[in-house]
């Protein structure tokens, strides 16, 4: 008599079925193999359906984890130029002695110098050249921890952005991941050096660089990672500010399913419109003249700008409870340039009116001269300081050379012709899409369970701060409400820091540890614990809060103190 129920397993095997009086010992062999074989299908379907969904049944979960695991056997760090690549070629392979990495000339950190490597574990270290289109070479990095050694794999993966138009491996990224036990990954975005001209005369080049290295970099590091361990990440994480802000949200927009967690620092998402923006605050300091001495006059000299400073601190400061030299919220500053204006001749106490109008169009949003709408928000009152980024001798190389490049395609385009009208929409079009990470529909990655967390200086001087207070309450309103969205996503607005660090506020802080346990924790980040170094000291620590929150001072005890100040909506 035979059986009646034949599911297969994931290869088509049959899993029960066939002759109720077999008895020979090997067909029970074979049986007992296509048992084993079944529960690890099945084992597969309960696995694909977790990932699928944020809440599975407690006995589904218990079934997941007692079915055996698909194991591929590990290979040895030299075996990995074999792996075989979806895009590309392993070029590069070789085991690293601990403390024995040495950085190549072209590389650099996040923003930084070159960053001591003497203390770093032993480690696989992989080079891979993707080549997604015909004129593509992404060139990416991945460094796993040694099996068996000081430091093991912690089993997840850390990919890392870059910043401006990156150009090169940010090897200080790599060595932090490697610290933490993570297998790392960085990409120098498919293009070499750190200007924009790449862009010019390769078209695919700009796709890999808007948006498609992070993408096939985090296909590529998962394929190696998975045959160096003999098992995948168990969760992935993207780490990065500024341009590696905006390639944060692109992720999360474009493949939502490349990470479980994603740190976005101060995101370039609206490029298109952050550049007129930029170009503006050029603009505004070196207006266009037929007379070279009035287009001068309005130039801010920046021995001024700690003037500017300290006035915008003695106006509002005290507005946020506790007189500590940073505001809190500058949303809630109201300061006017023209009470600085000189009663008389130019001096070094005052600002010329020329000085007056350029500090109030610096601060001012972006607005389109025919139809009024906003176009970019302004710097905002506490960044005066690093003022000297956009409102310098020259504009600022990477907003210009956009419209050098991608938008007029003219290396001899002449910033003082910019129109807020025409040429904002015609950046609209040469983008294509492409490098405006604006979409707020979040909701492929929030449903399997991706967690957000974002952060932003209230002093940046590069991204404009509200750029970030917008896109969050684009998602909100896209959501349903600030409840739902912060469930799975969290702004975390930074007073005093400047772009993606430094300036005068609390800008110490660990955003991964705090995705980590809100990710493997379910602990949602309350607060974000910040301190402020000044020499190589600890003198200020302060909770980051969740947008709209702001940290407030209880009314007693030290203000440098953490344990005095109460996250609050006001």
């Amino acid at each position: 008599m035979s059986g009646t129920l034949t599911p297969s397993d994931e290869n088509g095997h049959r899993c029960w079925g066939g002759s109720r009086t077999a008895s020979a010992l090997p067909a029970l062999n074979v049986i007992f193999r296509f048992f084993v074989s079944c529960l690890r299908g099945c084992a597969t379907l309960v696995r694909s359906a977790l990932a699928r969904s944020q809440s599975v049944p407690a006995v589904g979960v218990l079934l997941a984890l007692w079915m055996p695991q698909p194991v591929m056997a590990a290979t040895a760090c030299d075996a990995l130029l074999t792996v075989v690549l979806r895009n590309g070629k392993v070029t590069l392979a070789q085991e690293v002695a601990a403390g024995a990495f040495v950085p190549p000339a072209t590389g650099r950190g996040r923003g930084g110098p070159p960053a001591p490597y003497a203390d770093l574990p032993a480690f696989c270290r992989v080079a891979a050249t993707l080549r997604p289109s015909g004129d593509s070479a992404i060139n990416v990095e991945v460094w796993l921890p040694a099996a068996g050694g000081s430091a093991p794999w912690n089993g997840k993966l850390e990919a890392l952005g870059g910043q401006g138009w990156a150009g090169t491996i940010g090897y200080a990224g790599l060595r932090d991941g490697l610290r933490r036990g993570y297998a790392v990954t960085a990409t120098d975005s498919g293009h070499t050096g750190g200007a924009g001209i790449f862009a010019l005369e390769h078209p695919e080049q700009l796709v890999d660089f808007a948006y498609r290295s992070a993408h096939e970099m985090t296909l590529a590091a998962k394929t190696i990672v998975t045959t160096f361990y003999g098992s995948g990440p168990r969760l992935s994480y993207w780490d990065g500010c500024s341009t590696g802000g905006r390639m944060a949200l692109t992720e999360a927009q474009r493949f939502p399913e490349d990470f479980d967690g994603i740190i976005a620092g101060a995101p370039a998402n609206f490029s298109s419109h952050q550049a007129a923006q930029m170009m503006s605050v050029a603009l505004a300091v070196h207006p266009p003249s037929r007379e070279a001495s009035a287009d001068e006059a309005s130039y801010i000299p920046p021995a001024k700008y700690s003037l500017i400073h300290q006035a915008v601190v003695e106006a509002c400061d005290a507005r946020d409870g506790a007189k500590d030299g940073v505001l809190e919220d500058p949303t809630r500053c109201d300061f006017d340039p023209g009470t600085l204006e000189c009663k008389g001749e130019d001096a070094a106490t005052c600002l010329t009116p020329a000085e007056v109008s350029a500090a109030r169009k610096i601060y001012a949003p972006i607005v389109n001269p025919r139809t009024r709408e906003t176009i970019f928000p302004g710097l905002s009152p506490g960044s005066e300081l690093a003022w000297g980024t956009v409102a310098g001798p020259q504009p600022l190389a990477f907003p210009r050379e956009i419209y050098q490049f991608i938008v007029f395609k003219d290396p001899m385009w002449d910033y003082k012709t910019l129109d807020l009208d025409r040429d904002v929409a015609r950046a609209e079009k040469a983008y294509d899409g492409m490098m405006d990470a604006i979409n707020p529909d979040l909701t492929a990655f929030f449903k399997r369970g991706g967690k957000l967390l974002q952060y932003h200086g209230w002093s940046d001087q590069a991204v404009a701060p509200a750029n970030s207070v917008n896109y969050y309450n684009s998602v909100v309103r896209k959501s349903g409400g600030d409840g739902r969205v912060q469930q799975s996503y969290r702004l975390f607005m930074v007073p005093g820091m400047t772009h993606c660090a430094g300036g005068e506020g609390t800008s110490s802080f660990d955003a991964l540890a705090a995705l980590e346990r809100w990710k493997e924790q379910g602990q949602a980040p309350a607060h974000i614990p910040a301190s402020r170094m000044a020499g190589g000291v600890v003198n200020r620590t302060r909770p980051l809060c969740p947008y709209p929150e702001v940290a407030t001072y209880k009314g007693a005890g030290s203000i440098d103190e953490a344990a005095n100040f109460v996250c609050k909506t006001r």
